[in-house]
């Protein structure tokens, strides 16, 4: 199972660093839960596939370039933690005081659960 697990996560995070909504989606369930964390606060909840779809679609126009790089591991029978260092380009300015052509890098955890041949839950936390 593991192997299969890391397949998906594999392609999910190829699929989002190539900005292909339709390959991110392929192995995520109809009933998905993303959600997303800044520190210990809840920043966005996403249920269901088709919100899912809204968001990611949405947030490509957020970038020129982003590049989510797996640099740990631990697997877990359902949940599966990776640890990730995040860098992308804007392509927009943001609330915060960022630029459009500015760096933005983080570290951060995502956590996804499985139920049968499918991911059910993304946790994204930075």
């Amino acid at each position: 199972m593991q192997n299969e697990q890391k397949r998906m996560i594999e392609n999910y995070v190829n699929s989002y660093n190539n900005f292909d909504v339709e390959g991110m989606i392929r192995d995520l369930d109809q009933d998905i839960i993303f959600e997303n964390y800044k520190g210990d606060t809840l920043d966005l909840k996403i249920e269901g596939l088709d919100g899912f779809i809204k968001q990611a679609e949405s947030a490509t126009s957020f970038f020129k370039e982003r590049k989510q790089t797996i640099t740990s591991w631990q697997f877990d029978t359902d949940l599966v933690r990776i640890t990730i260092d995040y860098e992308g380009i804007l392509a927009v300015d943001l609330p915060n005081g960022m630029k459009s052509g500015d760096t933005l890098q983080l570290k951060g955890v995502s956590e996804f659960t499985f139920k049968g041949n499918k991911i059910s839950s993304i946790k994204d936390k930075s």
